[in-house]
């Protein structure tokens, strides 16, 4: 496997073949990304700010205990800009369908006028 980075509580590593190894507080999780998953280390990295924040927000004694509410933590503040987003986008689109109905009707009444 070849080196790519560690930072603090999450290294990662990524061998040949493609397979991905993130070392998680001492913990190697391997996985092999989808065909259609872009730049998983961005997505690491990505991860590793959520662990960073959390642990801010907990105190880290390297217990098992606070390891884990430091990853709870991380997941619930991801869950919650996913949520987020979602409603963003939800918005987003109810406002695009909308605009394009309301362009409809003004194209169907000049039309037929």
């Amino acid at each position: 496997m070849s080196y790519i980075e560690a930072k603090g509580s999450i290294g990662m590593e990524r061998s040949i073949d493609g397979v991905i190894t993130i070392d998680l507080y001492g913990i190697k999780f391997r996985f092999k990304p989808d065909s259609n998953v872009e730049n998983p280390e961005q997505i690491i990295d990505e991860l590793h700010q959520y662990v960073v924040n959390a642990e801010k927000h907990i105190k880290y004694t390297g217990s098992d205990r606070n390891r884990l509410a430091i990853l709870l933590l991380a997941a619930m503040n991801l869950s919650n800009d996913f949520r987020q987003l979602k409603l963003q986008y939800e918005r987003f689109e109810s406002k695009v369908m909308d605009r394009a109905a309301s362009l409809l009707d003004k194209i169907e009444h000049e039309i037929c006028d």
